[in-house]
């Protein structure tokens, strides 16, 4: 009795299950096609991640071929949207180690944490009263800028709960002027009175994607490049707190706004984030073995990207207008410029400490 009573709902959720597939699949090749695209030495060259490349190419197929498939494939997209998103960021912390503070001491640790704050406050600032755009968009570009680009602005979009074309002009934000800034960190160089380390601390404190940070601290030296990289994974590091402080503040403004009093609530996937990075800390898993884990994140998070994109309406983008670019090119001119004093002058009081 009871057997046949539950065979309706089990078999309801297989036929839910067989629903992903032609989705998955989709978001899968478009992936594939950006991961390959990336190993291209022109694109390489230019720090197009595979993550970029799978986002443009799923633009690209949800404004022509998508929609006539849409129908079929489209839970399939949502899902990777959703939970492969998550399970891509909690992967991402088999990046990060604990370790890697020590290569750059408390002064990187307090340049980190002091650029995440002003960039996003500012984007939050600016982008509402001055440039009057909606909060959630403002969100997501001030992710972007603050912490780790495109990664970083998908994992604030549960939080802030914000459309799919909002999300893309702010990941669209993120490879203009992250490369640009890759170019242009290298020959400013010179001019910034500034060592190989503490160039590449301020080169990874203040660029705005992993792959733009490494070509650039490459371009000076091994030096440069190291520490860009360590100081890199620093801002990524902070994205656990970073959503779990966005997510308390946005619950308690929900809270008084509606006059009910609700928890709050906790992206699960930023707590796992940490708990995955600390286990990268103890080295527990062999080398190999993270490896792979660190390639199936790519692969998750770029078709995140692409079912992001296949979700994605250029009209959208265009209604938005250039408004979003000019809070971008306000925050690039604040990571340049306002970046290089909060380093020298983070650098000069632990230098007069000692």
């Amino acid at each position: 009795m009871h057997a046949v009573a539950d065979t309706p709902p089990l078999l309801a959720r297989l036929q839910r299950y067989a629903g992903l597939w032609p989705g998955l699949a989709l978001v899968a090749a478009i992936a594939g096609a950006g991961i390959l695209a990336a190993r291209l030495p022109a694109l390489q060259a230019l720090g197009l991640s595979a993550l970029t490349l799978a986002i443009v190419f799923g633009i690209a197929l949800g404004n022509t071929v998508f929609p006539a498939v849409a129908a079929r494939s489209g839970a399939g997209v949502d899902f990777a949207k959703g939970m492969l998103l998550r399970t891509g960021i909690v992967l991402y912390g088999f990046r990060v180690t604990f370790q890697d503070i020590a290569g750059v001491g408390m002064e990187g640790v307090l340049i980190a944490v002091a650029m995440v704050g002003l960039v996003f406050g500012l984007a939050v600032l600016l982008g509402t009263r001055v440039f009057k755009l909606d909060r959630e968009t403002a969100m997501l570009i001030g992710a972007g800028s603050a912490i780790c680009g495109a990664a970083a602005v998908m994992a604030t979009e549960p939080v802030v709960r914000g459309q799919a074309h909002k999300v893309s002009v702010a990941v669209a934000t993120v490879v203009v002027f992250g490369t640009l800034g890759m170019f242009l960190y290298p020959w400013l160089y010179p001019y910034l009175g500034l060592g190989e380390h503490a160039f590449g601390v301020y080169a990874g404190s203040t660029i705005h994607e992993v792959a733009q940070v490494v070509v650039a601290g490459r371009a000076v030296g091994e030096a440069a490049g190291s520490a860009a990289v360590i100081e890199k994974m620093l801002r990524v590091m902070l994205l656990a707190p970073f959503l779990l402080l966005l997510s308390s503040r946005l619950s308690r403004e929900a809270n008084a706004g509606s006059g009910e009093k609700a928890g709050i609530v906790i992206p699960w996937f930023a707590v796992l984030f940490v708990a995955v990075a600390g286990v990268n800390s103890l080295q527990l898993l062999p080398a190999a073995w993270v490896e792979v884990l660190v390639q199936a994140d790519t692969v998750l998070l770029a078709m995140a990207m692409a079912a992001l994109g296949l979700r994605t309406r250029v009209g959208a983008i265009r209604q938005a207008g250039l408004r979003p670019l000019l809070l971008a090119s306000a925050l690039f001119v604040f990571l340049l410029v306002g970046g290089y004093a909060v380093n020298v002058g983070i650098g000069a009081l632990f230098a007069s400490a000692s």
